[in-house]
C-alpha cells in the first residue's frame, strides 16, 4: 500500500467508524465486534479495506435492519459465500460499506459452526470503542474462514506479531 492509499484508507475507515459505532453501542444488546479487514487493519496490518465487517447476534442484526433501512443496499450475500451463513445485510456509508452479519456460522469440515470470538480488545478509533478480535484471535477466526483472501490476512497478522517480538 502506498502512502496515499494509507492516509485514504485512514480517513475513511475513522469517518465511517464514527458514522457507525455510536449506532452499534446504541442498538445492539448482544455483544458485537469488527471482524475481517477492518479489524486486521486496526491491528496494524497493511491490507485493503473495501468494507468493515461486524459480527452480531441475529436479533442486534434485525435491529440495525431496522435502524439502518435508508442505508440499506442488500440483505443477500456475496456470490462465493456458500461456506457462510448469518442475518446478513449491506449499508452503504460514504466511502465505505458496512456488513453486518448476525449469528455467523462456518461450514467446514465437523459441518456448520458459530464463528465466536473468545477475546477482543477494544480499539480507539477517534474516541470510539471498537471491539475488535485479539490479534491470536483474528488469525484464529480468518484460518477458519479458509479462503484464500482470509488465508492471506492470517498470514499478514502473523507477521506483524513476529515483527513486534
Amino acid at each position: 500500500m502506498n502512502a496515499s492509499t494509507q492516509v485514504d484508507t485512514a480517513v475513511v475507515v475513522r469517518e465511517v467508524l464514527a458514522l457507525a459505532v455510536p449506532d452499534l453501542h446504541q442498538c445492539c444488546r448482544d455483544p458485537w465486534v469488527l471482524i475481517g479487514s477492518g479489524a486486521a487493519w486496526l491491528a496494524g496490518a497493511s491490507v485493503t479495506v473495501a468494507d468493515l465487517d461486524v459480527l452480531t447476534s441475529r436479533r442486534d442484526a434485525e435491529t440495525l435492519i431496522g435502524h439502518w433501512q435508508a442505508r440499506l443496499q442488500t440483505t443477500q450475500a456475496s456470490a462465493g459465500a456458500e461456506r457462510f451463513r448469518s442475518r446478513f445485510a449491506r449499508f452503504g456509508f460514504p466511502g465505505l460499506a458496512v456488513e453486518v452479519m448476525g449469528g455467523l456460522e462456518v461450514s467446514g469440515e465437523a459441518g456448520w459452526g458459530p464463528v465466536t470470538v473468545a477475546e477482543t480488545v477494544m480499539v480507539d478509533v477517534a474516541g470510539l470503542d471498537v471491539p475488535t478480535p485479539s490479534v491470536a484471535e483474528q488469525i484464529r477466526v480468518l484460518e477458519s474462514f479458509g479462503r484464500p483472501k482470509d488465508l492471506q490476512r492470517a498470514m499478514l497478522l502473523k507477521r506483524l506479531c513476529e515483527e513486534r517480538l
